[in-house]
């Protein structure tokens, strides 16, 4: 015991002394340089650009706008929060479907989608970022989605006031009532919406694959145990085989820092997989590539669950943002927001 009391002493003379002779000074300069390093990697050369498009700031504050410029036009843009990542576009154009020759959309046979939210997913406590990840809807669909959110809240209402919105906002931040509320909005038919996916590293396809796998996994399981042993759908052996025909969609590929990555849910929940490598580039390098389609729409049910609904979200981030963006389109008189876009 003497000896042991003689060591716990000395250790703690020695942990003193270290901490003694440490030079603050160091330590505060290695902190700056730091900070340093952060603000430079802010405002490096690729946060000056979009896709190939100089990026531009007009003006400051809430009337701040941010732009990227090229000589095919501009694209209003928003901030991330990250410097990997640092922007994403306002409005993006999906092929409305690839078997079509017409639509309802522009010359090129897309239609354009609107952001709803986004945000950062991160994996470990150490909080290692993943992807950027936004949500988007149909800009046609807005007024029918403004007018379902203010329904959940005031079914004669046309739209919200500051205490209902905070309501629809509780609600959709609730485990169970957000589960609930995505579940109607997701019935087929029903809105076209997107996820836009921008890896803040490289990465390949298998480990965004084994993401949203763990998605749907947890989604499922939670229907299983809210049914109390009734048999549900996601029972059925046929479940079992789209999750497989999702699964081989993502067989090999890289999808290295800045690449996109795009779920797409049509009005049925058929989901389509498209993947743009170099967003930066011209020609053909540029093109956005199909790499699959799941007509089942149980899957893109429980990718989408994943995000929005339910408790554990695979991005806390993500869901804040899409929930506020909710908010924002309910507190506008439906139809207001189309005009606004």
């Amino acid at each position: 015991m003497r000896f042991a009391g003689m060591g716990l002493l000395l250790s703690i003379f020695g942990l003193a002394a270290i901490i003694y002779n440490l030079d603050l000074d160091d330590l505060e300069q290695a902190e700056q340089k730091r900070k340093a390093k952060q603000q430079l990697d802010a405002s490096d050369d690729s946060n000056k650009q979009f896709q190939g498009k100089e990026v531009e700031i007009i003006g400051a504050g809430e009337d701040k706008r941010i732009v990227a410029r090229g000589a095919d036009g501009q694209i209003e843009l928003v901030e991330t929060g990250t410097s990997s990542v640092p922007h994403f576009p306002r409005t993006i154009h999906l092929p409305t479907s690839p078997d079509d020759d017409t639509n309802a959309g522009n010359v090129q046979n897309q239609e354009e989608y609107t952001l709803l939210g986004l945000g950062i997913r991160t994996v470990s406590f150490l909080g290692i970022q993943v992807y950027v990840v936004g949500m988007y809807v149909r800009t046609q669909d807005i007024s029918a989605l403004q007018e379902k959110l203010v329904h959940v809240i005031n079914e004669s209402a046309s739209t919200l006031i500051p205490s209902e919105k905070e309501e629809l906002k509780k609600r959709l931040l609730d485990p169970n009532e957000s589960r609930a509320i995505w579940q109607e909005l997701l019935r087929v038919p029903g809105l076209k919406t997107a996820w836009r996916v921008a890896p803040t590293r490289n990465t390949d396809f298998g480990h965004l694959r084994d993401g949203w796998i763990t998605g749907i996994t947890n989604r499922t399981r939670e229907a299983k145990q809210l049914a109390k042993g009734i048999e549900t759908e996601y029972d059925a052996e046929d479940f079992g085989k789209a999750v497989g025909n999702f699964k081989s969609i993502f067989a090999g590929g890289k999808a290295p820092k800045g690449s996109v990555m795009i779920l797409s849910r049509g009005t049925m929940g058929n989901m389509d997989v498209w993947f743009q490598e170099k967003p930066g580039a011209s020609g053909k390098d540029k093109q956005m590539q199909l790499l699959g389609s799941v007509p089942d729409e149980r899957i893109s049910k429980m990718i989408w669950l994943g995000y929005l609904g339910g408790d554990k979200v695979s991005s806390e981030a993500a869901r804040q943002g899409v929930v506020n963006g909710c908010v924002g389109f309910a507190a506008r008189p439906i139809g207001s927001a189309e005009a606004r876009v």
